[in-house]
């Protein structure tokens, strides 16, 4: 039986872990979900040890900008003979004024360098590296948003962004278990206005879309306001080649309705709804 250590069972590293495990695999993993704790250097140094497959989902520090894997276990990976994977982010190739992106595209012109260097050097170390853009699926979507009376509308006409429901990545980083080193986008077909995704979340849920606004009227956090500083459309043509990945969910009008069936389906199960 194969061993996977993930760093940081996050939303997208649980599904990743799922799917591992329905593979046979045994899974090993850090973060407040896992089993074993980051800090317990001893403990993680042996799970390496022992992995065939070691992935990262953990981001840059947004104090210092450090890769807090790499700062504290960089050394021992450099050594890893098996296979090393890194979920980064398709930020790295910063603001394109809405032009296609794809792996062959420079990257460091964004906001985001402490990400651009982690890039480098997980891609330095021999790893599959999964740029990803906007993340999605049950429990986090649009849907959500609108049921929380948090979604917005925001009056830029040619903004667009790409997106990746949480299966289709999840299945994609699987399929990389078997493809060679290197940097690939998983992002689905279909880039889109924020507004568009919100508006299609409105009419499933029969709901009116909420008010367009500028950004000074939305009052959102800087977080949120460098999302709309960058624009650009994601290819996944190199992902479907090498890969042979396919996105299930390929525009987010399907992802949505699964997200709605998803979670149709826990209120109507007596377990799910705590009956």
């Amino acid at each position: 039986m194969r061993h996977m250590l993930i760093f940081g069972l996050g939303y997208s590293a649980k599904r990743i872990c799922h799917l591992a495990h329905e593979a046979g695999w045994t899974v090993t993993a850090t973060g407040r979900d896992g089993m074993v704790d980051f800090a317990d250097t001893d403990r993680v140094r042996s799970a390496i040890a022992g992995a065939d497959v070691i992935l990262s989902s953990v981001p840059p520090s947004r104090t210092d900008g450090d890769d807090p894997v790499l700062l504290h276990y960089g050394a021992q990976l450099e050594r890893h003979a098996g296979w090393i994977g890194y979920l980064s982010s398709t930020g790295v190739y910063g603001d394109r004024g809405g032009a296609w992106v794809d792996e062959s595209t420079p990257v460091g012109s964004g906001r985001r360098s402490a990400r651009v260097d982690a890039d480098a050097h997980w891609l330095a170390l021999g790893a599959r590296v999964f740029r990803l853009p906007g993340i999605y699926g049950p429990g986090r979507s649009a849907l959500d948003r609108v049921r929380e009376g948090k979604a917005h509308r925001i009056d830029l006409p040619e903004q667009v962004f790409s997106r990746i429901h949480v299966e289709d990545l999840a299945r994609g980083v699987i399929a990389g278990l078997d493809a060679p080193a290197g940097a690939y986008n998983l992002a689905d077909r279909l880039p889109a206005s924020h507004n568009a995704v919100v508006e299609e979340a409105c009419r499933l849920l029969h709901r009116k879309p909420p008010a367009m606004q500028t950004l000074e009227e939305a009052d959102l956090s800087p977080m949120a306001r460098g999302f709309y500083a960058e624009n650009r459309r994601v290819a996944n043509v190199k992902a479907k080649r090498v890969l042979g990945w396919y996105p299930a969910f390929p525009t987010f009008r399907e992802g949505l309705v699964a997200c709605l069936t998803d979670c149709r389906a826990h209120r109507a199960d007596p377990v799910s709804a705590g009956i």
